[in-house]
């Protein structure tokens, strides 16, 4: 096992005026034993920034550490890791046992016996060991990922790197799979760097997230933290499923006035704001109420335009009309309520449960007030490891 650092790491592809900056001056301690993910859409450089870790890439700037060494001058076998990777990477022309001691038997002076058992090990503990004379196209997709997750642990390495692993597998055999890295991963203890744009695996499996965009590190945390105290607009819209919804407005006199509605700051929420007129409102379609008519006074009007049936829920889809524009926003509601496209209803937004962000920089400057079971629930995921 061991930490691993990276320390203003820049990652430039090309030269002069035609460079891209895949990774922008991206630092992070990871510790011993931790298991961290790396989260974000497509060209968020997060798979560049693993090959960098692995050794697969050579960074422009900035030093990587593994343990207390210097490893950027080192290939990625001497950097002792193992990685997964999203297509198996096995070798056709060999079973199952051949693909799982090929490593041991070109990069160590283990004995035949010493790396038989090895073997044996690591594919009793992912369920393969009846399978140690097929190859690899009589297996299923789950049970290939098996073999390659094998092959990594045999080699008993200081640092797991998983790239997108789960990419090819289908809903059932995914959710399958993040239970068994995770089990693997908790009982192995090995450091584990996780690369996916999946947000449901990005808050399920990981000690903390690792929330990247355009090259550029936007937050490091706990995934309960990430998703309830972003830190800025792009992690809140980028977490959760469905997104959360957003609408820009003008603060006048403690009302915030929107496309649509007008809402009306809070105490807290004008000393946050200060000086700021020009903000976004987020809130999460789960946090948003639906009525069939006014109560308070401070609902505002929607029509319905389509509904998503889920079962226990539903995801109702709907305009707010204004002189300006139409804004589009979900709402999640019971699923067993009876509504229709083309029905008008009255949207609420409770105080609690808004977030603020400034238009220009997309900066957080006032997170959502939490339940007392939320706030315990983030407090204990984000309690340092013993």
């Amino acid at each position: 096992m061991a930490k691993i650092t990276i320390d203003d790491v820049t990652k430039r592809f090309g030269e002069g005026d035609e460079s891209i900056v895949a990774v922008d001056d991206v630092s992070l301690d990871i510790r011993d034993g931790e298991f961290i993910v790396f989260v974000g859409p497509s060209g968020s450089g997060k798979s560049t920034l693993m090959r960098i870790v692995a050794g697969l890439e050579t960074q422009s700037e900035g030093d990587i550490r593994i343990g207390d060494k210097v490893v950027n001058q080192l290939g990625p076998r001497a950097r002792d890791i193992a990685m997964v990777f999203q297509n198996y990477a096995l070798y056709p022309n060999m079973t199952v046992e051949e693909n799982m001691s090929f490593g041991l038997k070109m990069s160590t002076d283990m004995s035949a016996d010493e790396i038989e058992e090895a073997v044996t090990s690591a594919a009793e503990m992912m369920d393969i060991d009846m399978l140690l004379d097929d190859k690899p196209g009589e297996l299923s997709g789950g049970q290939q990922q098996r073999v390659a997750l094998g092959r990594a642990i045999v080699r008993d390495p200081n640092v797991f790197l998983m790239d997108e692993p789960l990419s090819n597998l289908d809903a059932k055999l995914r959710a399958e799979m993040r239970t068994e890295i995770n089990r693997l991963q908790n009982d192995l203890d090995v450091t584990t760097l996780y690369v996916t744009h999946d947000q449901t695996e990005a808050m399920t499996m990981g000690d903390r997230l690792v929330v990247l965009n355009y090259g550029e590190l936007q937050q490091v945390g706990t995934p309960l933290e990430c998703f309830y105290r972003p830190a800025n607009q792009f992690v809140a819209g980028f977490l959760g499923s469905p997104s959360m919804n957003f609408f820009e407005g003008t603060v006048e006199g403690g009302t915030l006035r929107a496309d649509g509605f007008d809402f009306d700051l809070t105490e807290r929420m004008q000393s946050a704001v200060g000086s700021r007129n020009e903000l976004v409102l987020g809130i999460r379609p789960e946090d948003m109420t639906l009525h069939d008519r006014a109560n308070s006074g401070h609902e505002f009007e929607a029509v319905v335009d389509v509904v998503e049936p889920m079962g226990s829920i539903s995801y109702v889809y709907l305009q707010a009309r204004s002189q300006s524009h139409e804004q589009t926003f979900i709402v999640e509601t019971d699923g067993q309520r009876p509504i229709s496209e083309g029905q008008h209803v009255y949207v609420e937004i409770p105080d609690r449960d808004v977030h603020l962000f400034d238009r220009a920089s997309g900066e957080t400057i006032h997170q959502r007030q939490l339940g007392d079971d939320a706030e315990m629930a983030l407090e204990e995921q984000m309690k340092p490891a013993e």
